[in-house]
């Protein structure tokens, strides 16, 4: 009896079919956050008040912290606007969770006891101060630490071990595609959310074996406050590269967060560039899924030309910057020179 390979094809296909359906079917489970008790820092605004709607819809209780206490209290009430059902508590803690770690510890000790473990933390607290390196002042790379570093790591800190004895847990920490590899004018800033990048792949190996999950959260440029405050210290080099990207709103980058952390994805980013540079730069990170690993084994290669490239054009830029304003010089010292010789 001959082999028709044309049904064998046909079969092997189809079963090839069925064990993706069912691959994607019984996937990871979203966790619910319904009736649970989720902390968001620098949840007063951007992609951190985002975030604090989007948990509120899905019926958690919702704590935001940021510093300044009056934009707190706006988004208190505007959670109070989606709230979907009756027993969920809105509330809010103007504090600095980059200072003293036993004042963040008792103030999150203090949240717990008024509205219960902390199910979900999610570190949205940071800042970006540009500049190129030297030009940086030392009191503004130790308060980038603080912020985007120390912020973190001291709530973190304090809620790992509750939920490693609980066995469940949520922790979200939103660095930057700017961890990913530097750019120009981004140095100090972009040693804050690579530190950001190393602690989130440490916690994340050393807690799921506990049922914990760790995310972490790299957005590319996106609309919020902070953006416009970053822009004013930008120099004109990293104004250029960094523009060609677009800007992202904060309730698209919110939505994608919230989906991969209640997935309990590793990775959360936004758009096809920032998953290139991720996947680029980011050879070594936990990326969930044989699928999701098989493809950057079959694309990594080739699209290695596009870092190539990418660093290529950025130098290009760079160097035209650098000659425009060494003609620039000349022009002002020949006009000096000009002008003195008429007086």
């Amino acid at each position: 009896m001959e082999l028709n390979w044309e049904v064998v094809f046909c079969v092997g296909i189809a079963v090839l079919i069925h064990i993706l359906i069912i691959i994607f079917v019984m996937g990871k489970r979203p966790k619910s956050i319904v009736g649970r008790h989720v902390v968001i820092t620098g949840g007063s605004k951007g992609i951190g008040l985002c975030l604090a709607v989007e948990c509120a819809m899905k019926g958690a209780s919702v704590t935001v912290i940021a510093r300044d206490e009056k934009p707190l209290s706006g988004a208190v009430a505007l959670l109070e606007v989606v709230r979907q059902r009756p027993d969920q508590k809105f509330q809010y803690r103007s504090l600095d969770i980059g200072g003293d770690y036993e004042k963040v510890a008792s103030v999150l000790s203090e949240l717990e006891e008024s509205t219960g473990d902390i199910y979900a933390l999610i570190n949205c607290a940071g800042m970006a101060i540009c500049g190129v390196f030297e030009e940086v002042a030392v009191a503004d790379v130790h308060k980038l630490m603080n912020v985007n570093f120390f912020g973190s790591y001291n709530c973190t800190r304090y809620v790992l071990p509750k939920m490693k004895k609980a066995g469940d847990g949520i922790i979200v920490l939103t660095s930057s595609q700017a961890a990913m590899f530097g750019i120009y004018g981004y140095g100090p800033y972009s040693a804050s959310k690579y530190a950001l990048r190393a602690m989130a792949e440490t916690i994340a190996m050393e807690s799921r074996v506990y049922g914990v999950s760790v995310t972490l959260a790299l957005p590319c440029d996106t609309n919020t406050p902070g953006f416009e405050e970053e822009e004013k210290s930008k120099p004109r080099e990293t104004k250029i590269i960094s523009g060609g990207g677009g800007l992202l709103e904060p309730e698209v980058m919110a939505k994608a967060i919230l989906k991969d952390a209640l997935r309990g994805n590793f990775i959360s980013t936004v758009g096809v560039e920032s998953w290139l540079i991720t996947m680029l730069a980011g050879g070594l990170l936990p990326w969930d899924g044989f699928f999701t690993n098989l493809l950057h084994a079959l694309v990594i290669g080739p699209v290695r030309l596009f870092g190539y490239g990418l660093h290529k054009y950025f130098n290009s830029i760079i160097r035209k910057c650098a000659n425009e304003d060494a003609t620039k010089k000349i022009d002002n010292k020949e006009a000096n020179n000009a002008k003195d010789e008429t007086q």
